[in-house]
């Protein structure tokens, strides 16, 4: 047996693959304050099975560093460099903002160490004074400790002295094992970031393995599993933990239907997350969170604050506003019965697209009159304020599609969109024909499928060295590759690097052996084959195989649909809702309502239904 669980900030996803190849899937009600409680109380519904394995995407280090409840964490650098995460890139968020509020620091102390390693590697003053520094820093209280020294990309000999000194009974980051990269505010900002989240993960982690009857794996942010004890150290790789189950179950359950150039849509209760797939997930190693960057190979979503729990409002120009906001899981849209702001899951209810007894296989009731009164609130008439919502909130929505295909040279008509989340059927349609996409994807369990990409994912670990400036690359990879062979065997290996123009201030990351040349062309319109090429970083990628769940369309019941009365295509219509079982692969004509236990997908006039071999449902137009 295998449990993928997605923990969301409105309800937790469990998906359960049975040795049978049977898959179920249920939903809980998340609890932010203490979301292991949640998980244990899923896996105890769980049959119970003597061998399974858990799988994991976690939020815990996504709301620690958005929420700045990290823990106390100190910085120590190279003297004289102790401003280096103040300082940063200089970067101007808001051009024109004479006045910028400046982010909170997630550091409490900053403190510098004399020593000295030069670009080249040779170390030229080793460390002194670390006793008197572990004194101060116990002394004052600090929970966890950053140490990026000065070069450590090439030399990491001080500052694994400077751990070795400092590290006794307190959780500890060196950035030779968190980013083994040059740029020292990206490789510090990295290291400082898995600090103020590592205490909070390791200890979540640490009381779930202890209270879970079997063994847990943790999805990355580059869409592959490591194990709980590598997220413990490596807290910073689960930043991205549940989005990237998402992009990795799109991507899959495109595949099987036959379309390998996909966007996938992914709304939930609280956000949208939203990824561009041309032959396979797009991947970056680098980011940024809540403004700081983060340079660890991650797969490349886009979030946009627009989910079902989004707060509608109206701003101080009588304009309608939707999100960031969100009522969340407590106390959530207001039809959740506790609630009393609109939200735009009570948008749904009013216009009749998610019934009383719809959410979660009618496990949830929804309180209708409670919704209506929440739109009202607006002081617009009832069906106007839903309507308009829902065509604000898929704006937003849309205008992060457009940020991964439009802006980064893709055409978005070139592709299906692939539509997941508990909302994202409700509104895949009509952001399509906004874009011009004819194809919408909706697969089976669409509402847990970031969990059951959780359960596609393959074991992944990611290996980095900066060879700037050296000539001993090749041996550098074979050290690497050595290193990959010794803590992951069995992986099948690959050799990539950062390249880039002599003189170039960024990177394109590429497989070892391909053409950079056509790669930048392709990129960024252009290339230059008579100037010199150099490589920065070189990575190993390493992935080991797990058995997929097999798919197929469940076998269809030919009674009538039930119908219902639902406001689409700008009016009132009496409508089929359809069970996806009572669906086959002979195309059905829109307006319609597809209902499964943790997703509603609507069908808006002038699109067809259908489903495929593998139980995905296509809308085309």
């Amino acid at each position: 047996m295998r449990i993928g669980i997605d923990s969301g900030g409105t309800f937790t996803d469990f998906i359960v693959l049975h040795a049978n190849g049977r898959l179920e899937s249920f939903k809980l009600r998340s609890n932010p304050a203490d979301p292991a409680a949640v998980i244990l109380a899923g896996l105890a519904r769980i049959a119970a099975a003597k061998k399974a394995e858990v799988i994991h995407g976690s939020t815990v280090a996504t709301n620690a560093l958005l929420e700045r409840k990290g823990a106390k964490t100190a910085f120590v650098t190279t003297a004289g460099f102790e401003d280096i995460i103040h300082i940063g890139r200089q970067n101007r968020a808001e051009l024109y903002n004479l006045t910028p509020l400046l982010r909170k620091p997630l550091v409490a102390g900053v403190f510098g160490v004399k020593e000295r390693t030069y670009h080249d590697g040779t170390v030229a003053l080793k460390p002194s004074g670390l006793a008197a520094l572990k004194k101060r820093l116990r002394e004052e209280g600090f929970e966890s400790i950053a140490i990026c020294l000065l070069h450590a990309y090439q030399n990491s000999e001080n500052e694994r002295a400077v751990a070795v000194a400092l590290g006794d009974r307190i959780y500890l980051s060196a950035s030779n094992e968190i980013c083994p990269e040059f740029r020292e505010y990206e490789r510090a900002s990295t290291t400082v970031m898995n600090a103020y989240v590592g205490p909070l993960m390791d200890r979540y982690l640490a009381n779930l393995e202890q209270r879970s009857p079997y063994p847990i794996s943790i999805m990355q942010s580059n869409g592959g599993l490591m194990s709980a004890s590598e997220a413990r150290r490596h807290a910073v790789r689960t930043v991205l933990s549940g989005p990237a189950g998402g992009v990795v179950g799109a991507f899959e359950m495109a595949r099987l239907s036959g379309y390998t150039k996909v966007l996938g849509f992914d709304m939930g209760g609280t956000s949208t997350d939203v990824c561009l797939c041309d032959g396979q997930p797009r991947t970056a190693v680098e980011s940024q969170v809540d403004g700081f960057p983060i340079r660890v190979p991650m797969l490349d979503i886009h979030t946009v604050g627009a989910g079902g729990g989004s707060i509608a409002r109206i701003d101080a120009g009588g304009l309608l506003r939707v999100g960031p906001e969100s009522a969340g899981a407590d106390p959530g849209p207001a039809c959740y019965g506790k609630g009393t702001l609109p939200a735009v899951t009570d948008a749904h209810v009013v216009l009749g697209r998610i019934a009383a007894n719809q959410l979660a296989g009618g496990e949830m009731q929804m309180d209708v009159e409670r919704s209506g009164t929440a739109v009202d609130s607006l002081g617009l008439e009832r069906t106007a304020g839903a309507a308009g919502i829902i065509r604000v909130a898929n704006a937003n929505m849309e205008r992060a599609i457009r940020a991964v295909s439009i802006e980064r040279g893709h055409d978005p008509r070139a592709f299906a969109l692939l539509a997941f989340g508990g909302c994202g059927g409700l509104h895949a349609c009509e952001i399509a024909a906004e874009l011009g996409i004819r194809t919408v994807l909706v697969p089976e369990f669409a509402g847990a499928l970031s969990a059951l990409g959780m359960l596609m994912a393959d074991r992944v670990r990611d290996y980095a060295a900066g060879v700037l400036g050296r000539s001993d690359i090749e041996e550098r990879f074979r050290e690497l590759e050595a290193q990959a062979r010794s803590e992951f065997p069995g992986a099948k290996l690959e050799r990539l690097a950062d390249f880039r123009y002599l003189g170039q201030s960024y990177e394109l990351t590429i497989p070892w052996k391909a053409d950079f040349h056509a790669e930048h062309q392709r990129v960024y319109g252009y290339s230059d084959k008579s100037r010199k090429v150099e490589a920065v970083t070189i990575r190993i990628h390493a992935v080991k195989k797990v058995a997929k769940p097999k798919f197929e369309a469940s076998a269809s019941h030919a009674e009538a649909p039930a119908t219902r009365r639902i406001y689409v295509g700008g009016k009132w219509r009496k409508v089929p809702v359809y069970q996806r079982n009572q669906l086959t692969q002979k195309p059905l004509p829109g307006p319609a309502l597809v209902v499964d236990y943790g997703s509603t997908t609507l069908v808006p006039p002038g699109w067809k239904l259908k489903i495929d071999r593998i139980g995905t449902l296509v809308i085309q137009t």
